[in-house]
């Protein structure tokens, strides 16, 4: 390969990883600490922040309208001026001279849409950058903190669906079994490192490293029969919506049942029609009425899969049924052409669509979700049903088990190791000394940008894993220097035992870096919580070490020595 193509490769590699690494150092970097907790809240906290500030700054701007109308905008507002501008272009009105406050706030139709306005931008802001925290290297619970979650299982719901008492037997083999599709789901959500142990005898507790999102914390936890196919009465609906018209807020109980017992028919239930809103948060569109048996039971769906309705463009999954529940489906569909079937999800109507005719086959498609909404569902519905149902006692931040002066020294130690390292192989091996320190600190480079590129957690154990790629990366860079230095002391020119070198300690190399690796995904594959952690770390070093200390330094040297015309090596203390 030309060295021109090396170079290429390298810089490519270069640009991948400050790409990789440009959300995780603008977050930890370039954002604020009050931006950050606003982003790490749930939508609801969200929600209160956007209106809380669109309420502040409305009213700062009423005072400013009455004070100085004339008064040039301030900077802080620049947001509405753009809007302004284009308020005034669809309205076909000439363009002010000078955006003042009262010209600014005049291209509003009125002060609730200047709200919704303000809203939406603070709004806008907080969730873009909510999303950029998905992609960025986290800290673990010991070095930031997370959240712990306390789930209780549901044993007298166990109890029904085996058909009897549960024995301890059943019990422990409910909550160990809850544990490992637990494991299995966090791990499909991009949650890495959870701590997820048993405590007591009907209890799961859950630690989760980083700024958590709750909602898709509370994602996971859904069992498969929570979503199910059923027949709606479209004259009970019709009924409860006009009952509910007459008596607003007084018709409903607690439970979303009307007060008035009679306007059901038995066997009828009422439900909340939800959609989402610009925040995600599930809102009540409506109520409908909906036969209380279970037309299909969510677990006969053996796969799910999220795919765009080729009209809409929407999200939509696919859903496929096993044979017993085709079955069902065809026949629950064929007895009820032309009436609607809803789909329930949480006892909540998220979609529903008229039945034409009977649907043969096992497949089954569901629309109304959000792209996340539909992802996060599909990838449940595919990790299996819990064994028993799952209820949150207790959900909570929590700090990091390690104080600040233990991840200062721990950090300190893993910066003097480095700083030690590059000492000793600059005085050691003088000029190749200094291509080995570029390449080292290159190499943690491409290994921070690949650890952030995957949305890893970096703990204390990762952090070990990076200190020990650092010996080895120093380590194949002293194997290659040693054969050089031996085939230069044969007198061989400096370029041949630059080649002669590299060539000759490739596999020696390789060997022992193959052979690591092979532990690493082992490590990974069978171990859990800080021991998969450190296998990652360890993994992407060993290929980011083979790549800087065999492909990187080859470059640099070829460098040096063709286009420097440098004919003597410096690599040591005597030839």
């Amino acid at each position: 390969m030309s060295k021109k193509a090396r170079l290429c490769i390298v810089l490519v590699v270069l640009f991948t990883a400050a790409a990789f690494l440009a959300p995780t150092y603008k977050w930890y970097f370039g954002t604020s600490d009050a931006d950050k907790a606003v982003a790490s809240g749930s939508r609801e906290q969200i929600r209160n922040y956007a209106q809380g500030r669109a309420s502040e700054d409305l009213a700062s701007l009423e005072k400013l309208v009455q004070e100085a109308p004339g008064q040039k905008i301030p900077d802080s507002y620049a947001f509405l001026k753009n809007k302004a501008v284009a308020n005034y272009k669809a309205a076909k009105k000439e363009m002010p001279s000078e955006w003042s406050v009262e010209k600014v706030l005049g291209s509003f139709k009125s002060k609730k849409q200047l709200f919704s306005f303000i809203e939406s931008y603070y709004r806008d802001n907080v969730m873009a950058l909510k999303e950029k925290s998905k992609s960025i290297l986290q800290l673990g619970l010991d070095l930031s903190g997370g959240m712990t979650v306390l789930l209780e299982a549901d044993m007298d719901g166990l109890a029904e669906r085996l058909g009897r008492e549960p024995s301890a037997e059943d019990k422990k083999g409910a909550i160990d079994r809850a544990i490992e599709i637990l494991n299995n789901r966090i791990d499909r959500f991009g949650i890495t490192e959870p701590q997820i142990r048993k405590q007591g005898d009907t209890e799961i507790n859950i630690e989760i490293p980083g700024a958590a999102d709750p909602e898709r914390v509370n994602a996971f936890l859904m069992g498969k029969g929570k979503l199910n196919f059923h027949i709606v009465d479209d004259d009970a609906t019709q009924a409860l919506r006009n009952y509910i018209d007459n008596n607003p807020g007084h018709a409903l109980d607690a439970d979303d049942q009307p007060l008035d017992k009679s306007i059901l028919p038995a066997g009828v239930v009422c439900r909340r029609f939800v959609q989402k809103d610009s925040y995600g948060i599930d809102y009540t569109v409506n109520y409908i009425a909906i036969r209380e048996e279970v037309g299909l039971d969510g677990s006969h769906i053996v796969d799910a899969q999220v795919g765009n309705d080729s009209v809409t463009g929407r999200p939509i999954i696919n859903f496929t049924l096993d044979k017993e529940g085709a079955d069902i489906f065809f026949k629950l569909t064929a007895a009820n052409v032309k009436k609607t079937l809803s789909i329930v999800l949480d006892d909540n109507v998220k979609a529903g669509a008229t039945i034409q005719e009977a649907i043969s086959g096992g497949q089954v498609r569901m629309s109304g979700l959000d792209k996340q909404e539909a992802s996060d569902i599909a990838l449940v519905l595919r990790t299996a049903a819990l064994p028993v149902s799952l209820e949150i006692l207790n959900q909570q931040a929590v700090g990091a088990s390690l104080g600040e002066d233990s991840i200062r020294q721990g950090m300190r130690a893993m910066l003097l190791g480095i700083i030690l390292v590059i000492i000793f192989m600059a005085i050691y091996y003088k000029g190749a000394g200094l291509i080995a320190d570029f390449v080292l600190i290159l190499n943690l480079f491409l290994m921070v940008g690949i650890l952030s590129a995957f949305n890893l957690t970096l703990t204390l154990t990762s952090i070990a894993g990076l200190i020990l790629n650092v010996g080895m990366s120093v380590d194949a860079n002293v194997v290659i220097f040693e054969r050089i230095k031996e085939e230069y002391r044969l007198g061989k020119s400096a370029a041949a035992a630059v080649k002669s070198g590299f060539q000759k300690s490739f596999w020696a190399i390789a060997d022992s870096n193959i052979t690591t690796f092979i532990v690493a995904v082992f490590m990974s594959q069978l171990g859990t919580g800080p021991i998969q952690g450190f296998a990652y770390t360890l993994a992407v070093g060993i290929v980011t070490s083979m790549f800087t200390a065999i492909f990187v330094s080859r470059l640099i040297f070829d460098f040096c020595l063709d286009v420097g015309k440098m004919k003597k090596l410096s690599i040591g203390w005597g030839k």
